[in-house]
C-alpha cells in the first residue's frame, strides 16, 4: 500500500486524530492505530482436522472468512491476547468459547463487500527536466463506496494517473474509474465508476461518528502483501492530533481512513469523518476542491503569567499573534502583540486549545479547518489590553514553494539554455536538499510570500552552448532580477524576456551574481539548443498565456524570511504554531 510522504503534503495542514494502542500485529500493517486483537482465530475442539489445517493455513494469509479480527491488517500471522493460548505451528489460537458467535458473521457483514481496491497506473513530472515525464509505474490500494455512484481513496494512491481501474472483492472484473477531485492537503480522492454493472448489488457505506477511548474500530482494506482483502479489529486507546488506504470502521459505518507510514513500526495515521466530510461538502458546493481555509497567523501559547499580565489578558485565555501571513486577508484586521480570544464565540485557552466533545480539548486551527474558503470568522481579541470583535475572511494559504504542482506539469521557460523553473516542493524532493544550498533551501522553509502569485524562480541547470560559455556549471540558483526589474514569477519573466528590447539580456542572481548574454545570439541559438536536447519546446504551454499583472506588491519587510517554519505543525519549541 502507498505510502505519504512529510506533505503531505503534508499535508498536515489539518487536525487528524489518530488511535493507538498496544499491537501484536506485523509490521507491515504499520498503523497509528495500534491494534489489540480480540480472537485471532477459533478451532472447535469437535471440529475435523482438515477443516483445522485450512483455517490454520487462512491465518497465516491474513484472510480468514470466519474472524472479525486479524493480527496484522497487511496479512501478517500474529499472537493472541487471550489467557489460555495454544501454539501450533507458531501461530496462537483463542479455545474461549463465548467469542464463537462474534465472528461466525463476518462474512454476512456487507460492508466488506464496499470497500474495493484500486489500480493505477502513474506518470509523474520529471521536475530536474520539466519538458518531460518519469517512467511509467502502477500501484494498488482501497477505496469505499460512498453512493450516488462514487469511491472515497487517498489522493497519493491516484497522483499524476494516467488510468484507474478498481475491482470489487469476489469479482475478477476491473472497471474503469474517473478522478473527480483530488485534495493533496487531506488526501482524500473522489472516484465515479460509470459502468452500472459495478454497482448492482452493492451498498455504500454510511459515515459514523469520531470514534471515542474504548470504541471497538476494524480496519479493512487491501494493504501490501496480499491481493484479497484484509480485516483488522482492536480497541481505541488514543486520540490526539496528528495528520490514508484503509477505511476504519464500527458496525458497518466508515469512521475515518487509515494509512501505513515507513517511519516508525507499527504506525500509521487516520483521517477522521470531519475531514472527509469537509472534502466532500467542499466537492459538492463548488463542483471541485478549493481546500481547507487557513487564518494566516503565527502564534504564541501564553501560559506564563508574567506574559498574560504585560499583554494586559485578565484571565487564563488566549494566544499571542507573532505574525500575520501578508497575502492573508487577516492582516487587514490583525496585527502583530494582539490576543486572540475567541474564535466563533468559542473560546481560547492559553495553550491555543479549544474544546471538543464533552471533556477533551483539541488545537485551535480545528476551528479554521471545519470552515470553507470564503467563508468569514468573528475574532475576539485583545489589543493593549482593550477587547473588540473583529471579522475576516479565510481562504487557503499561498505557499511561497507550493507543495503540490497544479495541472502536474511544472512551468519552464529555456533562455540561451539557461533552464528556469519555480522552486517546488516537488522539485526540492528530486534533487535532493544537498544540491540546494542552505540560503536556498532556509528561503524554501521559512519564507512568506509577499503578494499572490509571487515565486521562487531558479535557473536548475545551464543546457551547454557556445552562447552560455563560462555559465555552464551553474544551477539551483535563484534569479532575482532581469535587466534592473524584479522578477515576480516564471510567468513575469517570460513576459520580461519576451517584450526585452535591449541589446544584452542582464539576469541578477542571488548574492550578485551575473549572466550577461547578447539577446539576439540567445534567441538564434534557441533552436540549436532545442533540437540538441530533444526538447519540444522553449516553454512550457502555461507561458503561452499572455502576461496578466498581479496585484499591488506587498511591501517587504527588513526580515527576509521568519524566524520559524511556515507549516501548520507546532514549530521547533513547543510554544509557536501556526494558523
Amino acid at each position: 500500500m502507498a505510502c505519504v510522504a512529510a506533505l503531505f503534503a503534508s499535508p498536515a495542514l489539518l487536525p487528524f486524530p489518530s488511535t493507538a494502542a498496544s499491537s501484536t500485529a506485523s509490521a507491515s500493517c504499520s498503523c497509528r492505530l495500534r491494534l489489540r486483537p480480540a480472537v485471532v482465530a477459533r478451532a472447535p475442539r469437535q471440529q475435523p482436522r482438515g477443516r483445522r489445517a485450512l483455517r490454520r493455513f487462512d491465518e497465516v494469509d491474513g484472510v480468514s472468512k470466519k474472524r472479525r479480527g486479524i493480527g496484522g491488517g497487511a496479512g501478517g500471522a500474529a499472537g493472541s491476547q487471550a489467557s489460555s493460548p495454544r501454539r501450533d505451528r507458531g501461530l496462537a489460537v483463542d479455545f474461549k468459547e463465548s467469542q464463537v458467535a462474534e465472528f461466525d458473521d463476518l462474512e454476512e457483514d456487507k460492508f466488506l463487500n464496499a470497500v474495493v481496491k484500486v489500480y493505477c497506473t502513474h506518470i509523474a513530472p520529471d521536475y530536474g527536466l520539466p519538458w518531460q515525464k518519469q517512467r511509467q509505474h502502477s500501484s494498488s490500494g482501497s477505496a469505499f463506496m460512498i453512493g450516488d455512484g462514487k469511491l472515497l481513496t487517498n489522493a497519493h494512491c491516484v497522483e499524476h494517473d494516467t488510468q484507474v481501474k478498481v475491482k470489487r472483492r469476489g469479482d475478477d472484473k476491473k472497471y474503469i474509474a474517473k478522478v473527480l477531485a483530488r485534495g493533496i492537503e487531506c488526501d482524500l480522492a473522489l472516484l465515479s465508476v460509470e459502468n452500472e454493472e459495478f454497482w448492482r448489488g452493492t451498498e455504500a457505506l454510511s459515515f459514523g461518528r469520531l470514534p471515542c477511548l474504548q470504541d471497538s474500530v476494524t480496519v479493512v482494506g487491501y494493504p501490501l502483501g496480499g491481493d484479497t482483502i484484509s480485516v483488522t479489529k482492536g480497541v481505541v486507546s488514543r486520540i490526539e492530533e496528528t495528520v490514508v488506504d484503509q477505511p476504519l470502521m464500527n458496525k458497518g459505518s466508515a469512521l475515518a481512513w487509515l494509512f501505513r507510514s515507513d517511519e516508525a513500526e507499527n504506525i500509521g495515521y487516520v483521517i477522521p469523518t470531519t475531514v472527509v466530510s469537509h472534502f466532500l461538502n467542499d466537492f459538492q458546493k463548488n463542483g471541485k476542491y478549493t481546500g481547507f481555509p487557513c487564518l494566516g497567523v503565527l502564534l504564541q501559547k501564553l501560559e506564563n503569567p508574567a506574559l498574560r499580565e504585560s499583554l494586559k489578558v485578565p484571565s487564563s485565555e488566549g494566544v499571542l499573534v507573532r505574525r500575520v501571513e501578508p497575502t492573508a486577508p487577516a492582516s487587514s484586521v490583525l496585527r502583530k502583540g494582539d490576543v486572540i480570544v475567541s474564535f466563533d464565540g468559542v473560546a481560547v485557552g492559553c495553550e491555543a486549545t479549544v474544546p471538543f466533545r464533552s471533556t477533551e480539548r483539541i488545537a485551535f486551527r480545528y476551528l479554521t479547518s471545519q470552515k470553507y474558503a470564503g467563508d468569514i470568522a468573528q475574532l475576539g481579541i485583545i489589543r493593549d489590553g482593550n477587547s473588540m470583535k473583529v471579522q475576516t475572511i479565510l481562504q487557503p494559504r499561498k505557499h511561497l514553494v507550493p507543495f503540490h504542482v497544479e495541472g502536474g506539469q511544472p512551468s519552464y521557460l529555456i533562455v540561451a539554455g539557461l533552464v528556469f523553473t519555480p522552486l517546488t516542493e516537488p522539485f526540492i524532493e528530486e534533487e535532493c536538499e544537498d544540491t540546494l544550498g542552505l540560503k536556498l533551501l532556509a528561503k524554501a522553509r521559512y519564507s512568506l510570500a509577499t503578494f499572490e502569485g509571487e515565486q521562487i524562480v531558479i535557473v536548475s541547470q545551464v543546457l551547454a552552448h557556445e552562447v552560455n560559455i563560462g555559465y555552464e556549471h551553474m544551477g539551483n540558483q535563484q534569479l532575482i532580477k532581469l535587466n534592473g526589474t524584479a522578477v515576480k514569477n516564471i510567468h513575469h519573466l517570460a513576459h520580461l524576456v519576451d517584450t526585452c528590447k535591449d541589446k544584452f539580456l542582464t539576469f541578477e542572481f542571488e548574492d550578485d551574481f551575473l549572466v550577461v548574454l547578447n539577446r539576439e545570439e540567445a534567441t538564434a541559438a534557441s533552436s540549436d539548443i532545442l533540437k540538441e536536447h530533444a526538447i519540444p519546446s522553449i516553454r512550457s504551454s502555461d507561458l503561452s498565456e499572455p502576461y496578466v499583472e498581479t496585484e499591488t506588491e506587498v511591501q517587504k519587510t527588513s526580515e527576509d524570511f521568519g524566524e520559524s517554519p511556515v507549516t501548520n505543525f507546532e514549530m521547533g519549541i513547543d510554544c509557536l504554531l501556526w494558523a
